[in-house]
This record gives structure tokens, C-alpha cells and sequence, in this order.
């Protein structure tokens, strides 16, 4: 029998996977890594509870890593097919999974030359060469043009609005009565009315099935003007002498904070030699946004200059120019992945400021349980960083208004603009208290069917 089977982000923001079966033809939606701490991450190395090998393609929503980390790992356990993904998504991708490689292959080294693994021989979790493999079965797919995964069953991509490239999928096939019906995988679900990327579609066939994400689904973001917010925080830091790190997702985040950033340049409050983009990855991807202009916004094409160029702020290559950073005596903006400071460049800026009672660490995404950025939320007055205790001194402040997810208004919003009601919903990609709220929103709300909150593993009919 036709079949979907969810395999990740049930009940978490991260690992998303979900495995489509027509008995002969087999497909997945997203390959994702787990993000987070030692029991999710420990995921990561779990055989996948299928064969790779007899995979047909997998289908990509967008790049960030939650979606599309794993896909190394399954090329080499045996995946040869298609990889499809929007056409701004394929440059993403390949800096996204090769960074993360390198990065892997870097902390492995690190952790055994130190000694502070709790493994003998610490070993990356794949390698640049695996990395590379999967970049030479990436197949672009434009923007709402059909395309056949194989015969009998169809696909499209609509923007999404989270990210360069990003997508909502719909997936055209029959099922176990004969009858086609259409499976619509929101993806990430972007804002409405943010700088840089066009507002999120509503995809064009009437789903008989829904898959939607659910991140934010139990609260509303911050209305505050986000230039306004940052600024304050930069100006009250910068009068005690501090420094501001902001540890932000190298894809999206980073090109939404240089654009407040701008603003405040253009306003004369920050000086832009005292802003420093810490990021290798981040600084390609911010000239992938720079030339992607079909996918430009009205607010972003209506300024008189480009806020993302690359001589507005000081840009930040090698290692010795971040280390250097550290002895920095003067006020400065670091921007450093990754966003959720569980790895990357901003682990060693936290490790060097956060005992600074002048400085501030300004979160701007989603911090998943079990991540730095979360426990530094939630008020932890000790960090634990290469094997060191660090005290926690420097301000914690979060950005809502950059979120680039849907908060529960816009995923509704999202979900009036669909053609017809689905007959099944079903909501992953959210920890169990925020999807649970937006089960009881979408049922009372809009009257439509109560979703159901799948667990992993748990397997439906098409």
C-alpha cells in the first residue's frame, strides 16, 4: 500500500525526514541532521531505517542543515538517485554540507589532539569527499514548473519565504483506491512583509494531505522594529565598552541581521568598521543572496543602494584575523554561526566573552532543547566550551522579530491560502507543546480537521 512514513522532526525542530513509498518507487522529503543535545545528535549515527540504495531520489526542501545534513551519510551508505532541489537552493547547499564536513572533520582532530571526547578516537560524523558526492546529484528544478519523479507520480516546488530557495513541495500520485491525490510538505514557512525575500506562497493544487511545520505554533512574534530593538542593544553595550555576538544561522539569519545592520549604518548610529562578519560560509552565502535578484523583495530592490555588499562591513576569512577578534580592546558587532552556538567560529567568541558582564550575546533564531543558545535562554549561569566551565556574565537578549519562521498567525495565514481544506494534517517540525497548540488553532480556528502529531516511525496511507 502507498505509504508515508515520518522519520524525524516529530516532535523536535530538526532531523526533518519523511520517506514516501509506492512499493516499487521510494522517495524522501529531506534528509536532515539532528541538531541539539547528546540524545538527539546521537541520532545522527543510528542506521537509517531504510535502505538507502533503494532510495529513487529525495526531494529537498531548503538547505539549512535540520533538512538537509544527512544527506552525505546516505550517499555513503549506498544512495545514487536525483537529489532535487530549487534552483537558489543548489549554491546553498553545496556551501551548507561542505562547511558542515569540514567542520566535523575539524572538531574530530580537535577533540583528539585536546583529549576532552569521551571517545577514544574521535571520528567525523562524514567527510568533504562524502560532501562532494552528494553535490554531483543535485538536480535544480525551477519554481512551479511540474516535473515526474518517475511515472505516475509528480512534483512541484512554490517559495516558501524562509530562506533563499526554500520551498513548499507538492507531491501528485495515486493511492491504494487508484484515486491521485496530492501531499503538500510545507517545508519551513517564512514571514510575511520581511526585508530581502518574497512573501510565502500558498501552493496551487488543493491538498488532500497536509504536512506542515509547526515551530512556532504556540506564539506570536515580537511586532518590534527589529533595526530599533538591535540598536539599542549595540548602543547600550558598546557605552559599557562590551562587545555584542551574535551567533546567527550563516543561511538567512545572517543576511536579515546585515540588513538592520545597514539600516543603522544609514542612520548614522553604528559604525560599519565596528562590525564583523565571522563566517567564511556566511559570507558566500550573502553574495548568493546579493545575485538571486528574481527572488528579491519590493523593499529590498526599492533601496538606492544593497544593504548585502560585500565592502559594507568587515568581513572575517581566516582563523588567526577571528582569533584575533578575541583580543579585540575596542566595542564591536561579531556576527558568527552557528546560530544555535553549538559549533563554528561563535563557540570561541562565547568562550572569551561570556564572562564579560559588558557584553550581550543577542540570539536571533530558534534555539532547539538541548543547544547553548537554549540553555543560555533559559538562564544557565555555566556553559560547558572545549572542555572548559564558563560562567555566564554578558547580557542574554533574543530578537524575536528575526525569527524567519511563521509564528501560529502566519502558519493560519498560510493555511487560509490553500485552495481547499485538507482532508488529513498532519504537524511535524515542532516541539509537542507548540504543535499541540497549533492542532487545537487549525481544528477551532479554521474548522478544519484536528491534525494529528505523528511519532517516529508511525507510517500513514496515501
Amino acid at each position: 500500500m502507498p505509504s508515508v512514513t515520518f522519520y524525524g522532526a516529530c516532535g523536535v525542530v530538526t532531523g526533518s525526514c519523511s520517506h514516501l513509498d509506492w512499493g516499487g518507487h521510494r522517495v524522501l522529503v529531506d534528509c536532515g541532521l539532528y541538531q541539539g543535545g547528546e540524545e538527539l545528535e546521537m541520532r545522527n549515527w543510528q542506521p537509517f531505517p531504510f535502505r538507502p540504495s533503494e532510495l529513487a531520489a529525495v526531494v529537498v526542501t531548503h538547505a539549512h542543515l535540520d533538512h538537509t545534513g544527512l544527506l552525505p551519510r546516505l550517499v555513503a551508505q549506498g544512495f545514487s538517485g536525483p537529489i532535487y532541489c530549487t534552483g537558489p537552493s543548489r549554491g546553498l547547499i553545496s556551501l551548507v554540507l561542505l562547511d558542515a564536513a569540514q567542520l566535523q572533520e575539524e572538531e574530530a582532530r580537535y577533540a583528539r589532539r585536546k583529549g576532552y571526547s569521551r571517545h577514544p578516537n574521535p571520528e567525523a560524523l562524514y567527510t568533504e569527499e562524502d560532501a562532494r558526492r552528494v553535490l554531483k546529484l543535485l538536480q535544480p528544478l525551477p519554481f512551479h514548473d511540474e516535473h515526474d519523479l518517475f511515472p505516475g507520480v509528480r512534483m512541484r516546488f512554490v517559495r516558501a519565504g524562509h530562506l533563499l530557495g526554500a520551498a513548499s513541495v507538492e507531491i501528485t500520485a495515486k493511492g491504494a483506491d487508484g484515486e491521485r491525490r496530492t501531499w503538500c510538505f510545507s517545508g519551513d514557512v517564512g514571514r510575511y512583509g520581511v526585508p530581502i525575500l518574497k512573501d510565502p506562497e500558498p501552493p496551487a493544487a488543493a491538498p488532500a494531505a497536509l504536512l506542515l511545520e509547526s515551530t512556532y505554533g504556540d506564539r506570536r512574534h515580537s511586532q518590534e522594529d527589529a533595526a530599533q530593538a538591535l540598536g539599542a542593544i549595540i548602543e547600550e553595550t558598546f557605552a559599557q565598552g562590551g562587545t555584542v555576538i551574535i551567533p546567527a544561522f550563516a543561511l538567512g539569519r545572517t543576511q536579515d541581521v546585515l540588513f538592520h545592520l545597514s539600516a543603522l549604518v544609514d542612520a548614522g548610529r553604528l559604525d560599519p568598521s565596528a562590525v564583523f562578519l565571522d563566517s567564511p560560509m556566511a559570507i558566500e552565502a550573502t553574495q548568493l543572496y546579493e545575485h538571486a535578484a528574481s527572488e528579491h523583495d519590493e523593499e529590498l530592490d526599492a533601496l538606492d543602494h544593497d544593504p548585502l555588499r560585500p565592502g559594507r562591513f568587515n568581513q572575517v576569512r581566516t582563523v588567526s584575523q577571528s582569533k584575533a577578534l578575541n583580543t579585540r580592546g575596542q566595542p564591536a558587532v561579531i556576527v558568527a554561526a552557528s546560530g544555535m552556538a553549538n559549533g563554528g567560529r561563535v563557540v570561541h567568541h562565547l568562550l572569551h566573552r561570556l564572562g564579560d558582564p559588558r557584553s550581550a550575546v543577542v540570539f536571533v533564531g530558534f534555539q532547539a532543547a538541548g543547544t547553548r543558545g537554549r540553555a543560555l535562554l533559559e538562564g544557565s549561569e555555566t556553559l560547558a566550551i572545549q572542555g572548559q566551565t564558563v560562567w555566564v556574565k554578558a547580557k542574554i537578549r533574543q530578537l524575536q522579530s528575526l525569527s524567519a519562521h511563521a509564528d501560529r498567525d502566519e502558519l493560519l495565514r498560510w493555511c487560509r491560502a490553500l485552495p481547499a481544506a485538507p482532508q488529513r494534517i498532519f504537524l511535524n517540525h515542532g516541539e509537542d507543546p507548540p504543535r499541540k497548540a497549533l492542532a487545537v488553532a487549525i481544528a477551532e480556528e479554521l474548522g478544519w480537521p484536528r491534525p494529528v502529531l505523528p511519532l517516529t516511525g508511525d507510517s500513514v496511507p496515501w
